[in-house]
Parts: C-alpha cells; sequence; structure tokens
C-alpha cells in the first residue's frame, strides 16, 4: 500500500478520503510490514481506490509483489 501511495504521489489523507477508510487504519497498516490485522474490506476498499487511482499490484512471481502503473 505505502509503495502504491508513493507512487501515485498520494497523500494519505488523500487515500483515507477516497477508499472511505480512517486516517488511522491507513496509518497503522503502513507502519506494519507484512500481515495486518485490518479488515477484509477495508484492505478491498483500499486497494480499490489505489486502483482506479492508476496502479496495478504485481504478486508474488519469485522476484517479490510490487505494484506499477496502469497502461
Amino acid at each position: 500500500m505505502r509503495a502504491a501511495r508513493a507512487l501515485l504521489r498520494l497523500h494519505a489523507e488523500d487515500l483515507a478520503q477516497a477508499s472511505k477508510v480512517g486516517i488511522a487504519t491507513i496509518r497503522r497498516a503502513e507502519a506494519i510490514d507484512g500481515t495486518t490485522s485490518m479488515t477484509e474490506p477495508n484492505a478491498d476498499a483500499i486497494r480499490r481506490a489505489l486502483e482506479m487511482a492508476g496502479v496495478i499490484f504485481v504478486e508474488e512471481d519469485g522476484e517479490g509483489r510490487g505494484v506499477r502503473f496502469k497502461k
């Protein structure tokens, strides 16, 4: 999430507003590397907001997960 937000140059507050998830939830999720206790609906909302803003999440392919801009 942090990498996607950085790629988009999106402030945490803007992501919170776009995803309708609290800013505290965004900050907690970004403070943790790996698994977070975020609810699935919140995680889905954040992912959708980031995808709508123009990124694609690249799943694990042996070289790690990541994000990139949509073509």
